[in-house]
This record gives C-alpha cells, sequence and structure tokens, in this order.
C-alpha cells in the first residue's frame, strides 16, 4: 500500500517503510556557510508522526540517508532526539545505512543494518543492479513531470515495475531527480508505473521501454 506522504505499508508484516530522511541537512549546509531555515528535521519529523499514527506499524523501516551526514545525530536538537526516541520504543525501527550515513550513531534507539529482509523482498538503500530477489530502494529521490493546466508539474513518486519499487525521498529538504535519468531508467529496462504523490491521493501513469512517460 503506497501512501500519498510517500511511505509504504504492508499489511501483512505490520511493516512502515520511507526512504531518505536526510535530518539535520539545513545544519549540515550551514556549516558550509550555506544557510537555511533550520527547521528540516521537525518537519519531516512531524510527518513521520502522522504516518505512524495512521498506519500503526509494528516495524518501521528507514531506507537509507536518514541523517544528511554521519554527524547528524549529533546535531539533533534535544526534542527532536526525544521525539525520535519515542518512535523507537513504541515501534521496532530498523535503519539501513546509506551513503550519506555510513556509520550507526549512537545515543538513538532501533537497529542500525546494511539491508533488511522480511518475507520475498529485500528493503536496501541502493538497488543492486540484477537482483535476483524483489527489492525495494531509495537513494535516487525519484521524481516524475507531467503536463498540467498551470505548466509541467514535477512531483516525487515510487516508481515499480513488479519485482522493484524505488520510494521517492521523504525529508523536507529532498531534491530529486527525473524518472527518465540514466541512473533510474536502468534499473526498469522493462518499464514500469510511477505513482506521483498528491495532497490525498497517488496519480499513476506508465513509464514505458526507453524512458517514454505515457499517461495510463
Amino acid at each position: 500500500m503506497l501512501d500519498p506522504m510517500g511511505g509504504l505499508y504492508w499489511p501483512e508484516m505490520r511493516l512502515l517503510a520511507v526512504s531518505d530522511l536526510h535530518l539535520e541537512k539545513g545544519s549540515s549546509f550551514a556549516r558550509r556557510g550555506m544557510l537555511l531555515p533550520p527547521w528540516d528535521t521537525h518537519a519531516t519529523i512531524d510527518r513521520l508522526t502522522l504516518l505512524l499514527r495512521r498506519w500503526s506499524p509494528e516495524i518501521v523501516v528507514a531506507l537509507g540517508d536518514s541523517f544528511h551526514d554521519n554527524d547528524g545525530c549529533t546535531r539533533l536538537p534535544a526534542t527532536e532526539q526525544q521525539r525520535l526516541n519515542a518512535m523507537t520504543v513504541a515501534h521496532r525501527f530498523v535503519w539501513v545505512l546509506g551513503n550519506h550515513d555510513r556509520v550507526a550513531p549512537s545515543g538513538l534507539g532501533g537497529d542500525w543494518v546494511d539491508s533488511f529482509a522480511a518475507g520475498p523482498m529485500t528493503f536496501r538503500h541502493e538497488a543492486v543492479f540484477g537482483a535476483d530477489a524483489g527489492e525495494v530502494v531509495g537513494h535516487h529521490h525519484p521524481k516524475a513531470m507531467i503536463p498540467a493546466r498551470a505548466g509541467n508539474l514535477s512531483r516525487p513518486c515510487f516508481v515499480f515495475d513488479g519485482r522493484r519499487l524505488m520510494m521517492p525521498a521523504f525529508g523536507a529538504y529532498t531534491g530529486g531527480l527525473d524518472v527518465r535519468d540514466p541512473a533510474i531508467n536502468r534499473l526498469f529496462p522493462r518499464g514500469g508505473r510511477v505513482f506521483l504523490l498528491g495532497k490525498d491521493r497517488l496519480f499513476s501513469f506508465e513509464i514505458g521501454r526507453g524512458s517514454a512517460l505515457r499517461v495510463g
């Protein structure tokens, strides 16, 4: 079950997955002299709180890049760390390591793993090209652009081909990569479908071979 907020819920496993939170991205940029409003972590955790209330999962899998850098957890405001730790007490949290957060932080509940297997599916940060089994991945922050009355509209999206599901980025300050970019398109050589995030619903389109996007 794909949620318009950007999460995946698997009822049979009572499992909720989100990807690419990039917590403390604002403070990471500030250290380099690039000032952004410092509210990204708060906004992202607010949205995650809503998802947890909606689905009441037993297991929560965060698919890597949960923090924008390896030191991100140390910069968490105390109130936000308390909120995250409360979540890890109420649910079994599995934090998959990503390319931005390669080292498990201290002081935060949950298990830190390279990948997580549930039933026939493997949850990992980056897709494995030619993977034999089904996988749920993040990393690329997929977006798709479609025509609208006011011009082209670009939105985060899921990408699915029956075997691989690529998740949209969940973080407040995350950008995106068009699904027609070769980095994403090569992972879906047979085409598939994209599910654009709307306010209260998803909008589904076909992505064909060779990255053509068609309304379906």
